[in-house]
């Protein structure tokens, strides 16, 4: 019987799955509150490392076997590949907000923004999608690369081109509003290809992109 591990590092230096300790100790060693396992086997790891880590990890951990992943889904019910899975995370409401947007398939960042004061999760969903689309609109081989978003109300606010926040406007959440208002600046002054798709959180489980913090 094989002693081989496999190692998740969820937030290291560089995420990803690592086939040997040395490898994973150099992701982890001096990083403050790094999140890592180890697992039995690669296909395991794979689907831990697109999983929330707290499913893994920490008191609430569920037991390995029985958490799902879209990846063990027959393929005409798994999200579309290559994609992008956006998502935000919000520490009080309003309070200090963060978004990201990752591959679907590897959970690899392709960028990440905050954290910033007095916002809402609402907003970094939003702000993220809108981050998406431009950042794509840039490069012809990304313009129809699906987008997924777990949040109605972004996905209706891109729709719409507009922030239908009730946020008050702060002196601390200047730079917020700033940014809102050039997201919509430019989803009314271009167009798009990139299809804005619903996560369905139901049967995939959590989007690739969310933080871990529920």
């Amino acid at each position: 019987m094989s002693n081989k591990k496999y190692y998740v590092v969820w937030d290291g230096i560089t995420p990803g799955v690592y086939a040997s300790w040395k490898e994973c100790e150099k992701q982890i060693k001096g990083y403050p509150n790094a999140k890592y396992k180890s697992f039995a086997s690669e296909e395991e790891a794979q689907i831990a490392y697109t999983s929330n880590c707290w499913d893994y990890i920490g008191k609430n951990a569920s037991h390995p076997t029985k958490v799902t992943s879209w990846r063990l889904l027959p393929p005409s019910e798994q999200p579309i590949r290559p994609s992008i899975s956006v998502d935000a995370a919000c520490s009080g409401n309003p309070g200090k907000m963060e978004y990201r947007g990752v591959d679907t398939e590897t959970g690899q960042t392709i960028f990440h923004f905050g954290p910033v004061e007095d916002a809402t999760n609402n907003i970094g969903e939003f702000l993220a999608i809108v981050h998406a689309l431009a950042q794509f609109s840039k490069h012809k081989e990304f313009e129809h690369l699906p987008i997924y978003s777990d949040s109605r109300t972004a996905q209706a606010w891109v729709k719409k081109k507009k922030a239908a926040t009730k946020l008050e406007h702060t002196d601390k959440n200047t730079r917020l509003f700033e940014l809102i208002k050039r997201a919509e600046v430019w989803l009314q002054n271009n167009t798009y290809n990139n299809p804005i798709l619903k996560w369905d959180t139901e049967k995939w489980g959590e989007i690739p992109a969310d933080f871990g913090r529920k």
